[in-house]
């Protein structure tokens, strides 16, 4: 029997999962609260008529579509991909590219705001004898795997930069992952650099690689720790909506049976 291990953060209340602006919001509707809801279906019927006096369950979640895990489609970091196509949004994603084999890159090691280069990946890809194939759905384990959730976390890990990216979708990789809360580094790294050197092209600059090669990647995933760096498959289908930029989704690692 294969092993799955969940690679996904829960929607919550009152955690810094985001932003102060960007954070969902999840109203919570108890078994006695909705009884008149599901009253209205039946004139005649009395809420002793109900099983146990009770109504359902259910919730009222106001997020957007980058809130939790998710999946970032092409039209999330600009009109274009593939130098002048029209980005891909969520609905239009390949299903193929959502369940791939899987490799993990360790780079909890690196200090915040750090910019990964396409030497650091072939560094780490070196260490665990990984060569790269098309298609591969390429994890990212940060420093703020550990600190989702806390003050910190929109804060914490290093990013992956324009050429490391690059580097990755001319092997083939349409997928890429990361525990932190964005591809790229944390703004206010990105920002301090910004006011040095005024360069515009460190602004969003992983993400900004898909103008040039369309693809997709998973942000805020969660227990990367858990699993080995190879040897596994990834899912990650999102939720179909139409004309989106992302869609949440249940990140599973898919590994094989020890027997």
């Amino acid at each position: 029997m294969r092993k799955l291990i969940d690679l996904s953060v829960p929607l919550m209340n009152g955690i810094a999962s985001d932003p102060p602006g960007l954070l969902p919001s999840i109203e919570y509707l108890d078994h006695t609260q909705t009884r008149d809801d599901i009253l209205a279906f039946f004139p005649s019927a009395t809420v002793d008529d109900l099983p146990d006096q009770e109504g359902w369950a259910i919730e009222r979640i106001q997020l957007t579509t980058h809130s939790g895990t998710h999946l970032d489609a092409p039209y999330h970091y600009a009109s274009t991909m593939d130098n002048g196509q029209r980005a891909l949004t969520i609905d239009e994603i390949p299903l193929e590219w959502c369940f791939q084999r899987g490799v993990k890159l360790d780079f909890r090691g690196l200090a915040d705001g750090y910019v990964v280069t396409p030497d650091d990946i072939d560094r780490e890809l070196d260490r665990i004898g990984h060569a790269l194939e098309p298609l591969d759905i390429v994890l990212v384990n940060t420093s703020a795997g550990a600190r989702y959730g806390e003050d910190d976390y929109v804060s914490r890990g290093c990013g992956v930069g324009r050429d490391a990216t690059l580097h990755l979708l001319k092997q083939g990789v349409r997928v890429t992952g990361t525990d932190a809360w964005s591809w790229d580094a944390p703004f206010s790294y990105t920002a301090e650099r910004f006011a040095i050197d005024h360069d515009p092209s460190i602004i969003w600059e992983g993400h900004r690689a898909g103008r040039e090669i369309g693809y997709c990647h998973i942000e805020k995933l969660h227990n990367l720790e858990s699993i080995p760096a190879t040897g596994f498959e990834v899912s990650c289908f999102p939720v179909k909506i139409a004309r989106a930029s992302a869609g949440w989704a249940r990140v599973v690692a898919v590994l094989p049976s020890a027997d």
